[in-house]
């Protein structure tokens, strides 16, 4: 059998010698501290991920529902369900197909004002960077405040003058008009500039030159490595800039064969509000799905990169 053994506890009262008791004292308790790893919680921050959560995704998930509903589905079922007839796969067959499979060309449109445009903006973006950051010549300053100024004036309000410069030039029309106008990055060329005045140490090139390297060694061998998260950083940037690029496109072509896809899904959008013309927002949906998904992807993939280069410069040794 066991028999229970009950244990005093030291904090109790005892009495005194006197014959007098004592109370126990009171044990502070420790306020529990706040770490990186336990980080304060915030009901009011919380709410606000929320609806931020709420605001991004809801929106995304009502274009993949739609997508799979036919033309007739989607006026006849709500926005935020599915319909009886399952029409994902036959309206991305119908995507592809429908104009003699124009969706195609327009794709391959944007890839090609994403290689040349993007890619260029982003090799000039840190050859730029680099120079600015690690060399010094006259001028620097003034470069740095028209670089600011740059960032700070939007692109539509640079398009007309743009129009106007290509139009006299005869480059209107042709993909030159889009690709010229994206090689430039003002927000590109300052993000390149600050992540390579901390990302390479002055140290390490002149240790490279001292070793017999030149300057064009020195870049390739010394500090591409260390600027590969900017790099990914300004080239995502700029592939969803040019990806997305609308405004621009639409005042610079009109020749519907090089359209990129947001000018084309446009078009097809436009449809309905001509005579005859087809209705086919089952395919704008469905396109603009399409659209959307190598732009995902690419974040996904790219995530690591991509958080290290926005948090570059922003800790100091």
């Amino acid at each position: 059998m066991s028999s229970s053994v009950t244990t005093s506890s030291p904090s109790a009262s005892a009495p005194a010698g006197d014959g007098s008791t004592t109370a126990a004292p009171r044990l502070r308790t420790r306020r529990q501290k706040h770490s990186p790893s336990r980080p304060k919680r915030s009901i009011l921050l919380t709410v606000l991920t929320g609806l931020i959560l709420v605001y991004t995704v809801v929106p995304l998930i009502w274009l993949v529902i739609s997508a799979t509903k036919t033309q007739d589905g989607l006026a006849s079922s709500s926005g935020l369900w599915f319909s009886d007839h399952f029409a994902l796969w036959s309206n991305i067959h119908d995507t592809f197909t429908y104009h003699d499979g124009i969706f195609v060309r327009w794709l391959l449109n944007t890839l090609l004002y994403v290689v040349l445009g993007a890619g260029g903006a982003t090799l000039l973006a840190i050859l730029g960077g680099y120079a600015l950051a690690k060399f010094t010549f006259p001028g620097k300053r003034a470069v740095f405040a028209v670089v600011i100024g740059a960032v700070a004036v939007p692109g539509t309000a640079l398009a007309v003058p743009t129009f106007l410069m290509f139009s006299k030039m005869g480059l209107t029309d042709t993909p030159w008009a889009v690709i010229i106008p994206s090689l430039v990055s003002p927000f590109g060329l300052y993000l390149m500039w600050v992540f390579a005045t901390e990302a390479i140490p002055t140290e390490l090139m002149e240790a490279a030159r001292i070793d017999g390297a030149g300057e064009i060694r020195t870049f390739f061998q010394v500090a591409m490595p260390l600027l590969a998260p900017g790099t990914v950083t300004v080239l995502l940037f700029t592939t969803v800039a040019t990806w997305n690029n609308y405004f621009l496109p639409l005042i610079m072509i009109k020749d519907p064969n090089w359209y990129p896809l947001t000018l084309g899904l446009d078009s097809w959008n436009n449809q309905a509000q001509t005579i005859g013309g087809d209705v086919i927002f089952n395919l704008v949906i469905t396109g603009s799905l399409l659209t959307i998904i190598p732009l995902i992807a690419a974040f996904l993939l790219l995530q690591k990169y991509w958080q290290s280069g926005l948090a570059a410069g922003s800790v100091k040794e």
